[in-house]
């Protein structure tokens, strides 16, 4: 008699738990889903600069020069990062190339008689904002951003081939 009185008084409980519980399971799982975002971003930004880099070390010198063809690079990095759907799209104005010299110094990449002995794409001034499934974290409750204006900003240098 005595067991299912016990047994009476904790009806519910795995109710309250479950409810005590489940905004934790999904802070983590939003947590999980926003950095995993932001870490595939970064991804598709590093794969579109190694193209453009890959692209600009096999170019023959003279292509340099006439300036095109950079932007032909830049453009083939915008488009090759858009393409995995970022939010924003990055625009050809953060895409930077810079030709460099043996001591991985800044020189002109269509000026002089040497050719570079390394190119390096980045992008500069692409951020995200993070935190956009937290909407309860927000005082207003509406369009929370945790951590709003995180830089991504990867580079890829390679050796000139030609």
């Amino acid at each position: 008699m005595k067991h299912s009185r016990t047994f009476k008084t904790q009806r519910g409980v795995a109710a309250v738990e479950l409810a005590l519980v489940i905004v934790f399971l999904l802070l983590l799982t939003a947590g999980i889903v926003e950095f995993g975002r932001a870490f595939w971003y970064y991804d598709a930004l590093t794969k579109a600069t190694r193209d453009g880099a890959r692209m600009l070390s096999v170019a023959d010198k003279a292509t340099f020069s006439t300036g095109t063809f950079i932007a032909d690079a830049k453009f083939l990095v915008t488009e090759a990062a858009n393409a995995a759907n970022l939010k924003p799209s990055l625009s050809t104005a953060q895409v930077s190339v810079t030709c460099l010299n043996d001591s991985f110094n800044a020189i002109g990449c269509g000026s002089g008689t040497d050719a570079p002995k390394n190119i390096r794409v980045a992008i500069t001034g692409y951020s995200i904002d993070i935190g956009g499934m937290f909407p309860f974290l927000s005082p207003s409750g509406e369009d929370a951003k945790v951590y709003s204006g995180v830089a991504l900003a990867p580079q890829t240098t390679m050796p000139y081939m030609k």
